[in-house]
């Protein structure tokens, strides 16, 4: 007689269910607990007038040539309460500061000889964390874009000339203005003064007319 028993545990196996999947009802906390961090760019407070994509190249020195600083977009921002305005370009992946630098009433840009899509400036740039003397020359896409940005960099260090002068000619009128009130206080005190000495003299003269009146008249 023939066992059944293998038959009875082959159709166990069958029958048990296979549901790697099925949902448990744990819960697994997180073991490191990350909280919001805001990130700030410096530019808050910061108004951008021109962005255009370009690449932007330095002179290197010792290598007597140009050297790649990146491509990406470059920026004129004027902060909101000073008013001054400064260039940042930002390569266009990595954020990375290609330059970051003031825009002075003393700067100058040209277009590049032989190409018309760039154009060169001298500047004191602080991209690299340290005030350096660089050679710039940056190249745009078009004709187009090339002399809008040249046409904003020079309206720029305009505006920023004005602004001296008018800071110049506002110190100039304080200037005058405590000189004026220095004068005033000065002519003040001289009037006050006169009337002291009047009356010191009116007092000294009823002096003495008092001392000659009480000296005794000579015998005749």
């Amino acid at each position: 007689m023939a066992s059944t028993e293998p038959e009875h545990e082959h159709r166990e196996d069958e029958e048990a269910p296979a549901n790697d999947d099925e949902d448990t009802g744990a819960q697994v906390a997180p073991i490191v607990k990350l909280e919001e961090v805001a990130v700030t760019t410096g530019e808050e407070d910061e108004t951008s007038i021109l962005d255009l994509k370009a690449k932007l190249y330095r002179f290197d020195k010792d290598g007597n040539q140009w050297k790649e600083r990146g491509a990406g977009s470059v920026r004129f921002l004027k902060h909101n309460v000073s008013g001054k305005v400064r260039l940042v370009m930002r390569q266009s992946k990595t954020l990375k500061i290609c330059a970051n630098h003031l825009v002075l009433p003393t700067m100058t840009v040209q277009e590049h000889a032989g190409n018309e899509k760039s154009c060169v400036w001298h500047a004191t740039d602080f991209a690299d964390g340290e005030l350096k003397d660089e050679l710039f020359c940056i190249r745009f896409a078009s004709i187009e874009n090339n002399k809008t940005f040249m046409e904003t960099f020079q309206e720029v260090a305009e505006s920023q000339n004005k602004k001296e002068e008018n800071k110049d000619a506002s110190a100039a009128a304080g200037l005058l203005e405590m000189l004026t009130v220095e004068e005033k206080k000065t002519e003040d005190k001289a009037e006050e003064e006169v009337p002291v000495e009047s009356e010191k003299e009116t007092k000294s003269e009823a002096e003495k007319t008092e001392k000659k009146d009480e000296e005794p008249a000579s015998s005749t």
